[in-house]
């Protein structure tokens, strides 16, 4: 009989996420073949045929690992064995607080790395279709740019209408930040939708002289060019920057995505809104909310500046800003189980950006995560997430199950995503100064991600010592802490929307 440990496992797609997979699972002792279609096909991206390619910038963001998301990320993936991050250390330039790297050395270094490793095949071929039935253990790792056969075939498997489209993201404000004195909740004639409460959206009011003013800077607001393999790829259905709606007409905006009608401000009774713009819950901790339809090719400066002019959102912090670009992804909350295995046929797993995730540092993290869940399904080994405390276990309960479906008609709301500080569960207690002393402002703030990145790194390295039985029970308890804190969000909109009602009566 074939030990089954000795069979290889399977990666198509050698970017960030197949690369750090790779190192994963074999770093476990396990065979690996490593399938990348470079330089037998091309993408309209890559220049090489190195493995891990840098397409785009040569950053990996900040390297803050107390007070910034990514560089947390960074950290643990130093404390989990991360190829991709030993080889960024060992090839870094000069970029302040930020981690980059020469993109040349870098590239070369992981492929050195991969070649050189006795347990891992590097194949140079296309996998023209979903892989072979008896490759029972296979990662996909093909990102934004996965080859056309294989797309179609994982559209035509898993039900998708489509996976290569003009991705359409809004900016994601958290919660924390924006104005409830001037914004309030609602629902346009206080509909409920499913799971919804009848005020289920923040909503910002304009009157006329603001929304001119936006309509204004919003047309005059530096865009972004779209790159050259972009340029061909029609608009996703309904998906439209709002830049390109104001251009269609001064009223366009409030008949669309800004309108304000069935919504009454209780600040104000008696003064209609000229326009409103509004926010609905992006995540099931409730932290995050994105901007309905503010989807826009704006550069991100201009965003925040121009964004930040709208009543209630003066302060506003962003998780993460609009764009659109050509993507290839899954909607992951409804195809994906909690290792990341495709729930219609488990022997694929997918990882990086397919899944969801924005950022070179995400796909690598995400593949390092498909690596060892791989590696301990192969050896019989019970499959334990990171706890959700930690980065990787934000990032991933993110992936599999974090999003909330849009409550009303439109296309599918599950956008790509960074690391961010919105994704993690809160923490438990409120932060002091010494002596008990209450903080506020930017020092608040500080305080509050160092708390964050602290847990985080305890938790984890408790996930790590701990095996299985602790990194359950911590998963346990964020669980619950995230239940209860979503029964409070929505019994805060149920009496809210009650009261309202009363008081209308």
């Amino acid at each position: 009989m074939t030990d089954t440990r000795l069979q290889a496992v399977h990666i198509v797609g050698g970017g960030l996420a197949g690369s750090e997979a790779a190192w994963q699972v074999a770093a476990r002792g396990i065979p690996v073949v490593l399938h990348e279609m470079r330089p037998l096909r091309a993408t309209a991206a890559h220049k090489t045929d190195a493995l891990a390619e840098l397409v785009c910038s040569n950053s990996f963001r900040s390297d803050d690992k107390e007070h910034n998301a990514v560089g947390l990320l960074h950290e643990e993936m130093r404390r989990l064995g991360s190829l991709i991050m030993r080889t960024a250390n060992a090839n870094q330039v000069p970029a302040g607080g930020a981690l980059a790297v020469d993109r040349e050395g870098f590239a070369a270094a992981v492929t050195a790395a991969l070649t050189a490793h006795p347990l891992i095949e590097i194949r140079r071929e296309e996998v023209a279709g979903l892989p072979p039935q008896d490759w029972d253990n296979v990662i996909i790792a093909t990102g934004p740019l996965t080859s056309p056969a294989l797309a179609e075939a994982i559209a035509q498997r898993t039900g998708a209408d489509a996976l290569a489209f003009f991705d359409a993201i809004a900016p994601i404000v958290h919660r924390d930040s924006i104005d409830m004195s001037v914004a309030w909740f609602q629902s346009r004639y206080d509909k409920e939708g499913p799971g919804g409460s009848g005020a289920d959206y923040i909503n910002c009011p304009l009157t006329r002289e603001q929304y001119h003013a936006f309509v204004d800077a919003l047309v005059a607001g530096d865009k972004v060019a779209f790159h050259d393999w972009e340029a061909s790829t029609p608009y996703f259905d309904g998906c439209l920057p709002i830049e390109v709606m104001a251009e269609r007409g001064r009223e366009t905006l409030r008949h669309g995505p800004m309108k304000p009608f069935g919504l009454t401000n209780p600040h104000a009774p008696e003064v209609k809104p000229y326009a409103i713009v509004q926010l609905r819950q992006d995540n099931k901790l409730g932290t995050l909310f994105n901007m309905v339809g503010f989807q826009t090719k704006l550069k991100h400066g201009e965003q925040t500046r121009i964004f930040r002019t709208i009543p209630g959102l003066e302060k506003a912090e962003f998780a993460r800003l609009g764009g659109l670009h050509r993507n290839t992804f899954l909607d992951s909350p409804k195809l994906l189980d909690g290792t990341l295995r495709l729930s219609v046929e488990p022997r694929l797993r997918f990882a990086g950006q397919i899944t969801g995730c924005e950022g070179y540092v995400e796909s690598a993290a995400i593949g390092l995560l498909a690596g060892r869940f791989a590696a301990a399904e192969r050896l019989s080994e019970a499959i334990v997430a990171p706890p959700p405390t930690t980065a990787h276990g934000a990032l991933l309960a993110h992936i599999t199950g974090g999003h909330v479906e849009t409550i009303d008609a439109g296309p599918r709301s599950y956008q790509p995503m960074n690391v961010n500080f919105g994704l993690f569960p809160p923490l438990a207690h409120a932060v002091k100064g010494e002596a008990g002393r209450r903080l506020r402002g930017p020092e608040k703030a500080l305080a509050k991600k160092r708390a964050l990145t602290t847990r985080a790194l305890i938790d984890l390295e408790r996930w790590l010592a701990g095996g299985h039985h602790a990194a359950a029970a911590l998963a346990s308890e964020a669980s619950g802490q995230r239940g209860q804190l979503l029964k409070c969000a929505r019994r805060t909109l149920a009496l809210s929307g009650a009261r309202r009602r009363a008081a209308a009566e």
